[in-house]
């Protein structure tokens, strides 16, 4: 046996699993065929934040939903090969399965499809189909049939900042649901019975409140003005601010593609020619490839072609039905990637979002997996970038058995599911599952010609001015990230995490998983200058506004891009990068730039910047690296040398991080 197969440790143990109540319950044995069949709770199906929000009402029973049941694959067996293909060195390295042999091996299985058809069509659905690989199937019904068939109510709930469905009014299964013993093994869950929206791991410098205890908004307030810089400390401010100091230098405007390719060491040479990236996203915005167009001649790149622009619609949704709450994230995806890879294809990925049970996570589960699914035979792409979240990892936990199910088939594939962290303390799922690379978040310093002059571990503390008094405002953004509370520390992180960094608190025993793996730009006061649409309610382009924006929302389509520049040429595919990754973090110390912890030695200068009135609509300081336990939900993250739970390994050090990744690809 291979030693990175002995003892794999990057599964839930059995006491967490317990808890978290992962496993279906109530199997038993089947009912005969004279008796009522018995039906079984599936244990992780209640929505969390139906038992603190409060209900306004109940969905009519006319309202029709489109829901699907997951079914359950042998996630437990693949998941030992999905390792093996994934690790430099073994035996099997490289060996990926197709999506058809993936599904022949370790999918459900065709009586499993019929069953769940079967019932399905038994409970009053229609539109009643499984998709190509046997992940789930899809079925439509009036709420009223649903209510019956899962023995639960939809009920619509008041939104909050834990839980919102945008524009439209929140709804969710009010209970558990039940399904009848027969097929009990059969359903992994259920999605489609809730519309809360995903969260987008997106941030902008004028999230400041207007004043103390309203909602963050952009305004006209009066004060000092001072401009932006286009570089760091090109402008400085000098105001009357009493903790640290009077000269700041002024928030960046947003850097350039020039500018973050010159930080990360992009070439002409690796450009990502040959490479796909897939772009998750929900809905799509029209006209997005002239917009791209548009950002690369205003940033002096090589015009896109479009034949290597690539979009699929899934549902053929139009903007005009249902809109699209990816917009903005959307354009920052697409021009964050080609930024670091001009010369790949990109396929922007647009899941369902109309508000008919896609407007949830559903639509980008379907989204994801037609990346991984692709034709059968090939995925679409071995590279996919998700900058969004499901939630903490007190999450419904079918939806974390359906994250993990979709990503143990995506590594045995060889395709790479870089999920963004989150922009603030905490963990968040998907981006903690031992399959998904998760991409964290830092302050990058750039100077006049590009040239780096600090990188630091995302998290801001910002103070603002009101009426001549400052106010703490506490944390305003980070790079999520800690242990996990769910995930055993898997086999590539050993020797790499510290184990303080490794070791939730409490009485849990052994070593964790920890969160990010590798990290880039976030900061949105040290952001990307995106080039952003400005839509009509029909979706027509009515002109451009540059924005200033930063996220991890940023910071894993970059790392995407950067990947796929390192891919380019190679004989196989990187497919899921982490066991390589952290190979280099163990072996070289030139493959990754090292963020580092801000001290009382590092440069007055990059402590923080000073925001004006106009950009943030408050006067406002932010101050960098700034982590305590007074920051609500504050874990414990921090900012080292070497592996931390903030940056994870680092960020890509230019064409050493290509060429050492491309080393380390050692197989038949």
């Amino acid at each position: 046996m291979s030693p990175q197969l002995s003892g794999y440790p990057g599964k839930r143990t059995a006491a967490v699993a317990a808890v978290a109540g992962l496993v279906i319950a109530g199997a038993g044995t089947a009912a005969n065929a004279t008796t009522t069949p018995v039906p079984h709770t599936i244990a992780g199906s209640s929505v969390p934040f139906t038992s603190t929000a409060h209900s306004t009402g109940t969905v009519a029973g006319t309202t029709r939903l489109t829901i699907q049941l997951w079914l359950t694959p042998k996630t437990a067996a693949a998941e030992s090969y999905a390792t093996a293909v994934s690790t430099p060195g073994s035996a099997a390295y490289g060996r990926y399965l197709s999506p058809s042999e993936y599904a022949a091996r370790y999918g459900a299985t065709a009586a499993q499809a019929s069953a769940a058809r079967a019932w399905l069509k038994s409970e009053g659905f229609t539109g009643i189909s499984t998709d190509a690989e046997r992940d789930y199937v899809t079925a439509t019904a009036p709420v009223s049939d649903i209510q019956a068939a899962f023995k639960t109510t939809i009920r619509y709930y008041q939104s909050s900042a834990s839980a919102t469905a945008g524009r439209y009014r929140l709804y969710a299964n009010a209970s558990a649901l039940t399904l009848p013993s027969s097929l009990s093994g059969v359903v992994l869950g259920v999605t489609g019975l809730d519309n809360a929206e995903p969260i987008q791991p997106i941030e902008r410098p004028d999230s400041i409140p207007a004043k103390p205890g309203t909602t963050p908004a952009k305004s006209a307030a009066t004060g000092p003005t001072y401009p932006c810089s286009d570089y760091y400390g090109q402008h400085t401010a000098t105001i009357d601010y009493p903790k640290a100091g009077t000269s700041y230098p002024t928030a960046v405007c947003g850097y350039s593609a020039g500018q973050l390719r010159s930080a990360y060491g992009a070439n002409t040479v690796n450009t990502g020619k040959g490479e796909t990236i897939a772009l998750v996203e929900l809905g799509l915005t029209p006209g997005m490839f002239t917009t791209l167009q548009d950002y690369a001649a205003s940033n002096g790149l090589p015009a896109p072609s479009a034949a290597r622009y690539k979009e699929l619609n899934i549902g053929n949704v139009s903007f005009a039905a249902c809109g699209d709450g990816f917009y903005v994230e959307e354009s920052l995806d697409v021009e964050a990637a080609y930024a670091m890879a001009p010369g790949a294809t990109e396929y922007v990925i647009g899941g369902d979002g109309c508000n008919t049970g896609y407007s949830g996570l559903q639509g980008l589960f379907d989204a994801d997996l037609a990346v991984i699914n692709g034709n059968g035979q090939h995925p679409l792409a071995t590279i996919a970038s998700n900058s969004w979240g499901s939630g903490g990892e007190s999450q419904a936990a079918v939806i974390t058995d359906i994250e993990h199910a979709y990503l143990v088939k995506a590594a045995a594939e060889g395709v790479g599911e870089y999920f963004s962290s989150g922009d603030g303390s905490g963990v968040l799922a998907p981006s903690s599952d031992p399959y998904a690379v998760a991409v964290g978040g830092t302050t990058l310093g750039l100077g006049k010609t590009g040239n780096r002059l600090f990188e630091t571990g995302w998290s801001d503390d910002v103070e603002f001015n009101y009426q001549g008094t400052w106010y703490d405002d506490g944390e305003d953004g980070a790079s999520g990230g800690g242990p996990s509370e769910l995930w055993s520390q898997p086999w590539y992180q050993k020797g790499v995490v510290p184990t303080a960094l490794a070791t939730v608190a409490g009485d849990r025993g052994g070593l964790v998983r920890s969160a990010p793996d590798i990290s880039a730009d976030a900061d949105p006061y040290t952001g990307m200058l995106v080039l952003l649409q400005n839509l009509s309610s029909t979706g027509a382009v009515t002109g451009y506004e540059p924005v200033d924006i930063g996220g991890t929302s940023l910071a894993s389509p970059l790392v995407a891009g950067i990947v796929a520049a390192a891919q380019q040429g190679q004989k196989r595919p990187f497919g899921f990068i982490d066991p390589a990754i952290y190979k280099l973090a163990r072996t070289s110390t030139s493959a990754f730039h090292d963020a580092l912890p801000i001290t009382s030695a590092t440069p007055a200068a990059y402590h923080g910047v000073a925001c004006d009135p106009y950009y943030c609509g408050l006067l406002v300081v932010a101050q960098f690296d700034d982590q305590s336990w007074d920051m609500a939900g504050y874990n414990g993250q921090v900012t080292l040398k070497g592996y931390d739970n903030m940056t994870g390994i680092g960020t890509p050090a230019a064409q050493s991080f290509v060429a050492r990744l491309r080393a380390a690809q050692v197989g038949p």
